[in-house]
This record gives structure tokens, sequence and C-alpha cells, in this order.
């Protein structure tokens, strides 16, 4: 008989695949950020980019009411379901999208003086009849790469992200407030200590003119073993050097990290030049495609911790879809792999559910939390008909 139990018993009546979320991690990622926002005296805000599960957004507003978005349907989500506190950066505005962010924002960032001037008549005009302020700010690039992944580095040379110091002229325009950069992805306060440290070289001479910074996302704040004195300790010199300046985080990640997994069944088991593929019932392209983008190998609850040791038995995982590579591997388990195993793809709730696509017609996993009591929400199902209205 083939071994379906999974390494937590509370996901066993769940029907595969199923990603599901567990307010308890939640909440402990929520009370950390929370406690250094305060500890630090920054703000910190929610970036929808890496989850728009809003069913759970209840939770989140609980603690934090302000939301980034990058798109107009992340601010009407943010505006509906966090707060009315969002602030929107865009690579680019269009003369149609700008009115929508004007009437639903608090802060606006343009990626370049080109549309900071084509736009900023709109925000005094927008103030004048209104009496609503909206502030202005500029993404700016230090050009530090920190990160070992191309795919997420916004500081390589030739980056459409922002504005290099040698392209600003001596004075900003006015009505400028704000500036905002982003160079991290998962990252430390090591990383951000050497970028703020060029940031204040570069750009130190305009911060005078500035109300805030925004240090942008990619602080994994809630991992295990990030060092938050140290991240103490930047802010808190940055702020003695700019007492006047608002400090502004927008964490992606941390908000959601750790907090659900994808629940995976084996359904056959083939092999080819010696290799054992397990296929299962989710597709790596459709449901995780952060793993062939980077690309990285999810930990498997029920693998070996170690695949390198010469116990176990070796499978590659390969998805439910007919594109050549959609599979990752290898990881080692004790017992050989059988159709009607089940198996927990951990970490799978920031930059994955918002991720997902329909390649194949392959439906979406459905969506389920686990509440703090052990009880199991379902919060959604996918079916046809949610293929065919994404169709013309």
């Amino acid at each position: 008989m083939p071994n379906s139990k999974l390494s937590d018993p509370r996901l066993q009546s769940i029907p595969t695949p199923a990603y599901v979320v567990y307010e308890d991690r939640l909440r402990e990622n929520l009370s950390k950020l929370k406690k250094t926002s305060e500890e630090c005296d920054v703000k910190i805000i929610m970036a929808l980019k890496a989850n728009a599960l809003w069913k759970t957004f209840p939770v989140v507003q609980e603690y934090f009411t302000s939301a980034t978005a990058s798109s107009l349907n992340e601010m009407k989500l943010a505006l509906e379901f966090i707060g009315d506190d969002v602030h929107a950066y865009c690579p680019v505005y269009t003369d149609r999208s700008f009115p929508e962010f004007l009437d639903g924002c608090t802060h606006i960032t343009f990626n370049s003086l080109a549309q900071l001037e084509k736009f900023l008549p709109q925000i005094r005009e927008h103030e004048r009849k209104t009496g609503r302020h909206v502030s202005p700010g500029l993404r700016v690039n230090p050009k530090v790469s920190v990160l070992d992944y191309d795919i997420y580095n916004p500081a390589l040379p030739g980056s459409r992200f922002g504005m290099g110091a040698e392209k600003l002229p001596e004075t900003l325009p006015e009505g400028l407030e704000g500036m905002h950069f982003h160079c991290l992805c998962e990252s430390g306060p090591e990383e951000l200590e050497k970028v703020l440290k060029q940031f204040e070289k570069d750009f130190g001479k305009y911060l005078p003119q500035l109300k805030w910074v925004n240090f942008g996302g990619g602080h994994l704040i809630t991992r295990q073993g990030y060092d938050t004195e140290h991240l103490k300790k930047i802010i808190k010199g940055f702020k003695e050097r700019h007492p006047h300046l608002e400090v502004i985080l927008e964490p992606g990640s941390a908000f959601t990290w750790q907090t659900g997994d994808l629940i995976v069944e084996v359904l056959d088991v083939v092999e080819d030049a010696g290799i054992k593929t397990a296929i299962i019932d989710a597709s790596f392209a459709c449901h995780m495609p952060d793993c062939l983008e980077m690309p990285y190998k999810p930990k498997i609850a029920e693998a070996l911790d170690d695949d390198s040791e010469e116990e176990g038995f070796a499978y590659r995982l390969g998805g439910n879809s007919c594109l050549s590579g959609d599979f990752v591997g290898d990881w080692k388990f004790r017992e050989p792999l059988k159709p009607g195993d089940r198996l927990t793809l951990k970490d799978m709730n920031h930059y994955t559910t918002v991720k997902t696509h329909m390649f194949n017609g392959i439906s979406h996993p459905s969506i389920w939390f686990v509440r703090s009591d052990g009880s199991q929400q379902l919060l959604r199902e996918f079916d046809y008909e949610d293929y065919k209205n994404r169709m013309s």
C-alpha cells in the first residue's frame, strides 16, 4: 500500500494539489515585523507583489494597514482589504492609469525624471481641486549589486529601474518629496548596509530637500537568524544623520516567509537513463515558477534532510504539464516513492501563489487556511470556468 501520510497530520484530509497557509505562522511573522517597526521607528508597509491572498488580509490588518502597489489591481486590492495608505511604484505610468493612481494612493514613486515631470502637474492640480495631498517620489539606483540571482537584481548594468546619480540635476524638481531605492531580495542587514552607504554617497546632497526615503523591499526580517539588532543600528545611524526624514521599508517575502506549503500527490514513477522521476499532480512551471526561474530546489518535509547521503532512494520530481523542463530534483527518501504518496513542498506562499498560471489548461491548486485553533478553511477552488474566463 502507498504511504500517503504527510509529515503534518492536519493536512491529511485536504485534497491535492493544495496550497496551505497557516495562521499561527503568519501571526508570528506579523508580530516580528510590528515589533521591528516600533523598535526601529520605521514605517513598514506590505508589498502585495509577494502575496495577494486577500482572504487572509483580515489577519494582516490587525498588525498593518499600509501597503505598496505596483499596479492598479494591487492598489485596488490594498484599498479594499488593507487600508487607505497605499504607496505606488510602477516602472511606467500611462495617461489612462495615472488618474486612478492619483485618486487611490498617498505616495507615488516615479521611475524616471521624465515620468515625474510629466505627471507632477497633475499631482498639483489634483491637490488644488480636492485638498488631498499625494506625495511624489523618485526611484534612484545606487548601482550596488548584492544579489546572486541576475533575474532579481535591479542594480545590474543596463537596469531599467531608477535613476543613477549621474543623471540627476544639481537641484531636484520642486515638489519632489521622497526617494526610493530597491536593491535587495531576501537579504540581510549586511546587504542593506552596503547599499545604504553607496546611496548616501551618491544621493546624500539631495536628502535635505526630501521628506522621506523608502529603502525598498527584500528585507527578510522574519528569516531565522536575521540580525534585527544590526538593522536597528543601521536605521538608527541613518536617522541620526538625517533626523527630518521618514524611513519606509516595504518587505514582500518577510510577511509570508515560511507560512505556507504546497501539498501534492505522486501519480506515477517513470525511469530513463537511470533517473527515476516521480510525476506529481502539480506543475513547477504553473504552480512554482520561481523554482525554474531562479532556479532553486524547495525542501520537502517527507524527504531526507541530507540528499547527499548514500542511504535513501533518489527521485527527481516532475510536473504534470507537457513542458519538458517542468521538473526539479533530486531528493532522497527513506522508502521508495509510489503512486498515492503525498508530499509537502515547503514555503510555497510568498511569490508563489501570485505567480501561478494555467499553461496547458492545468487548474490552480485549491487554497486552504489552517486557523490557529486547527480548523481548516477552504479559501478558493478553481475549475474550468476560471480557465475559460482567462481566455477570449
